[in-house]
């Protein structure tokens, strides 16, 4: 093509869970997403039909600057990179290396082919342990583990390029990601994956023994940890948003927190699968994992006053249920693949 296209956006990580409900939002919203991901979490059954599909890395620079060209792109969505905190305890050099120094190839490859846009995928971790709640985007970022450094990193470098080149950029800090497209597209389909209503769900359904809570004397109403947990659908829905107003105003970048404002227990979780599932789940206490902290509820009201973004998912177990049902929509994919 080798002219940009104002409709066609790179989706890093685009196989993979939050990155996969992307493109479906964008397609959804009329543009054209194309998808570089080196398959080692995402699946090769999680990108459309007729969707441009890159098996690569984002560090491969000559392939990302022959992406540009080809497919015309004009912004990139980030999603490529390690999301477990426990093991960006025990492996810091990964998530320095996965999330760090391949974003800054990213980044670097970006400006060189003249991308005009990127949206990034950062997290509440870079918060640490904020001492206010709800939190807002002002709220000083000490993050206390690997990961959470290996996303604030990233931000600054977006923040550095953004001030130096013509580009702008969107930072979205998530909070707790769950649920599944509600027309059961995709979903979240890494094995041993440690998202609580996943772990949840696959107990529920006879995949997992228990489920282990980790940690029941927090201070908090009931000692288990409090997160905010949005809806994956209305997460890419806010991608597509925050695109548009960064193409609508070049010269400016955003920064938002991604949540409903509202936490939820690791108690009230597992009660509310209970009811959704129709099922009793084993629950086992164990002691804390490192790096984790006791409550964590975002703001959203910047989010909400600078782009047209409603949640339309903003139920606990709404989010459940489309998270069931794609855990059994995977169970039968997983099977046809081993017939």
């Amino acid at each position: 093509m080798n002219v940009s296209d104002t409709r066609c956006v790179l989706v890093t990580g685009g196989a993979g869970y939050i990155g996969s409900h992307a493109v479906l939002a964008l397609m959804d919203s009329g543009y054209r997403p194309v998808v570089i991901d080196n398959l080692t979490t995402g699946f090769r059954f999680a990108v459309p039909d007729g969707v441009a599909f890159y098996q690569g890395d984002i560090a491969d620079g000559a392939l990302l600057g022959r992406i540009v060209a080809d497919e015309g792109i004009c912004a990139i969505m980030h999603f490529a990179g390690s999301i477990v905190v426990p093991e960006s305890v025990a492996d810091p050099l990964k998530y320095y290396d996965n999330n760090t120094v391949k974003s800054r190839a990213l980044i670097a490859a970006a400006v060189a082919a003249g991308v005009k846009h990127m949206i990034f995928s950062s997290t509440a971790a870079t918060y640490g342990m904020p001492e206010v709640s709800p939190v807002t985007e002002d709220t000083p970022q000490r993050p206390i583990n690997p990961y959470g450094w290996s996303k604030l990193m990233t931000e600054q470098m977006l923040a550095d390029v953004a001030a130096a080149h013509p580009i702008n950029c969107g930072v979205l800090r998530y909070f707790n990601v769950a649920g599944a497209d509600p027309l059961a597209r995709t979903g979240q389909s890494t094995a041993g994956a440690t998202h609580l209503i996943k772990v949840a769900l696959e107990a529920a359904l006879g995949q997992r023994a228990a489920v282990s809570v980790f940690g029941a004397d927090y201070p908090t109403p009931d000692g288990t940890g409090v997160r905010d947990y949005i809806h994956v659908s209305d997460l890419a829905a806010a991608h597509v948003l925050v695109l548009e107003a960064l193409m609508a105003e070049p010269a400016r970048s955003l920064t938002f927190n991604c949540g409903y404002g509202r936490g939820f227990s690791v108690l009230e979780v597992l009660d509310a699968v209970e009811r959704v599932a129709g099922v009793t789940l084993n629950r086992r206490i164990e002691p804390r994992r490192e790096g984790d902290t006791d409550s964590l509820i975002s703001d959203p009201a910047r989010l909400m006053s600078h782009v047209p973004w409603r949640p339309e998912y903003a139920d606990l177990e709404v989010i459940i249920a489309h998270a069931l049902a794609w855990e059994r929509r995977l169970a039968a994919i997983r099977h046809a693949k081993a017939a």
